[in-house]
């Protein structure tokens, strides 16, 4: 739900609409407009109060019009939110015209790699660094990352270098440690729809990157985004990487760019494509990259390494320095062609 105050409405009588909406014990965002201020209602509403409240709203002073919003998402609902989510992390821009790129290894092995890695895609064009310190792995014996070791190489080579850093939090408990060293907490798709660290992630307040799982619908997707705008994060990138193949033959997953225009008209928070896992063979991912962009992407995630032969986790998938390099002009044309920067 969702109140329209009228053009002339005083700061009293939207004051007197959140004390209505808080008295009956729903919670009330105020949502600032150019030229009304909307008033709108997070919480589910039953169905036996929602007239009630709808009636006792449109019956006081200043209020327009109440507006039912129909999507089980509410925060992350165009109706809700009818502008375009923009938020700036160490002066760069998400969600705006540029489409931004973040690069980096899929683990943080050594502080020799992480370095020579971030130095390479900064130089190629990314502004953002991905790079994990704890790895969900299918095998236990496979390498689970370096940890909180990982994460202070991370905010050493952020520090120096001036990149923004993102990387995966995979525990309600870990959120505060991640969020102490990175810019932004990562949900990977695996743990999407793991409600505790949604909400751990969420009353942080810190930027999160919100993978799709690789079976989620569009509304799976946009109800786990939903747990971190309710429970207080407003930086919410969304990420398609992949859903689960027909034929898993070729690729290691089904590169949905579907999603991208859908999730643009749904909703306001900004959306980014990964390439790397969405085929999961390095081959496939520069023509991928392209075609995210073209799609409206806001944001593309490649994974790069030194030498992906010899990489701990996802070498199969990832870029050299050179091939990241060769790339970010193509992409760069891409997004020229549809009227945005790189």
């Amino acid at each position: 739900m969702m109140v329209l105050m009228q053009a002339t409405a005083t700061d009293a009588q939207v004051d007197e609409v959140i004390t209505r909406i808080a008295a009956f014990q729903a919670q009330p965002i105020r949502l600032p407009g150019d030229d009304h201020v909307a008033i709108g209602v997070a919480s589910a509403i039953s169905p036996d109060l929602r007239p009630r409240l709808t009636e006792a709203l449109s019956l006081l002073p200043g209020v327009e019009s109440v507006v039912q919003i129909s999507r089980p998402f509410k925060l992350a609902s165009r109706e809700f939110h009818r502008t375009d989510t923009v938020f700036t992390i160490k002066g760069v821009t998400i969600g705006g015209n540029q489409c931004v790129v973040t690069g980096g290894p899929c683990s943080v092995e050594s502080r020799s790699q992480i370095f020579e890695t971030a130095r390479a895609v900064q130089a190629a064009g990314a502004k953002i660094l991905r790079g994990g310190a704890y790895k969900p792995r299918t095998s236990p014996y496979a390498f689970q990352g370096l940890g909180k070791e990982g994460l202070e190489l991370l905010k050493e080579v952020g520090d120096e270098l001036g990149i923004v850093t993102v990387s995966e939090v995979m525990a309600p408990e870990d959120v505060p440690l991640v969020a102490e060293y990175v810019d932004i907490l990562q949900i990977g798709a695996r743990n999407m729809q793991n409600y505790p660290l949604l909400i751990a992630a969420g009353k942080s307040g810190h930027p999160a990157l919100l993978k799709r799982g690789p079976s989620a619908t569009i509304d799976e997707f946009l109800l786990a985004a939903e747990y971190l705008l309710h429970h207080g994060t407003e930086r919410v990138i969304l990420c398609e990487r992949g859903i689960i193949p027909i034929d898993k033959t070729y690729t290691r997953n089904t590169l949905d760019l579907n999603t991208v225009p859908v999730l643009k008209y749904l909703t306001h928070l900004p959306v980014f494509v990964d390439p790397a896992h969405g085929t999961g063979v390095t081959r496939y991912v520069p023509a991928m990259a392209r075609a995210g962009v073209a799609v409206g992407a806001d944001g593309i995630m490649v994974e790069v390494h030194p030498n992906p032969k010899e990489a701990l986790s996802d070498g199969a998938q990832s870029l050299t320095p050179a091939q990241f390099a060769e790339m970010m002009p193509e992409l760069a044309r891409v997004a020229q062609a549809i009227g945005r920067s790189l």
